[in-house]
């Protein structure tokens, strides 16, 4: 068993038995060591691997943020795999969407009204300020749409919008800075942002999932085809 293996296999075990929690500190490298019987080299390398799986968070210094804390950040994770995936082609954008699709209109379609969506209905009035950078629209775009996710409580379905988003973040920035009218499209958004919200505080399921993948299609497609150099239509 390789080293991070062997670190992963033991933290796994103390968290399901309750004896560590997220948040802990794992003990000293001196001491894991010796408890898993591996060098303080390979320990150093498997801590490595496993802070860039998002399980761990190591920072130098002194006080109770420093040492090396569990985490729980499966997104950073995923985000990794799907960038990946994307740099070898074994992935494509488009798949990425059709994905996203999925995920966004089940989403809607299992959202509970009665839930808090205070945090949605902040991060809209945020991009509804004026001369927004499109940097920063992007940025609360994205993090409105794992919000809104998040409506339907099922954990797994948000984590995976926010490593789907993470992964082609750079791609989408791309795409809106080819848009020969950003203001006017911005503008678009917001609206339909603020009609989704609304049926989803309403209870109207379907009604938020129609718009929702409208909402997403639209986009895609106006991108597409200025990415592509066509006209739009």
């Amino acid at each position: 068993m390789k080293a991070h293996e062997t670190v992963m296999s033991w933290v796994t075990a103390e968290l399901q038995s309750g004896r560590l929690s997220i948040g802990d500190h794992l003990p000293g490298e001196r001491a894991l060591a010796e408890t898993l019987h591996v060098s303080r080299g390979s320990l150093r390398e498997a801590l490595r691997v496993l802070e860039a799986l998002g399980t761990i968070r190591t920072s130098t210094g002194s006080g109770p943020r420093s040492g090396t804390i569990i985490t729980a950040a499966p997104e950073q994770a995923l985000a990794l795999a799907l960038e990946m995936q994307l740099a070898t082609r074994h992935v494509e954008h488009a798949h990425m969407y059709e994905v996203r699709l999925l995920l966004e209109t089940w989403a809607a379609e299992h959202a509970h009204a009665s839930g808090d969506q205070g945090a949605a209905a902040e991060l809209l009035e945020r991009m509804d300020e004026p001369d927004l950078p499109v940097e920063e629209f992007l940025q609360l775009d994205a993090a409105f749409h794992v919000e809104l996710s998040r409506a339907a409580g099922n954990p797994l379905i948000s984590t995976l919008m926010d490593a789907l988003r993470t992964s082609i973040a750079d791609h989408t920035l791309a795409r809106a800075r080819s848009l020969p009218d950003w203001t006017a499209t911005a503008a678009r958004l917001r609206s339909e942002h603020h009609g989704i919200l609304e049926r989803v505080r309403a209870g109207d399921r379907d009604g938020a999932a129609r718009l929702l993948r409208d909402h997403i299609e639209g986009y895609y497609r106006e991108t597409a085809d200025v990415e592509a150099g066509e006209p739009l239509p």
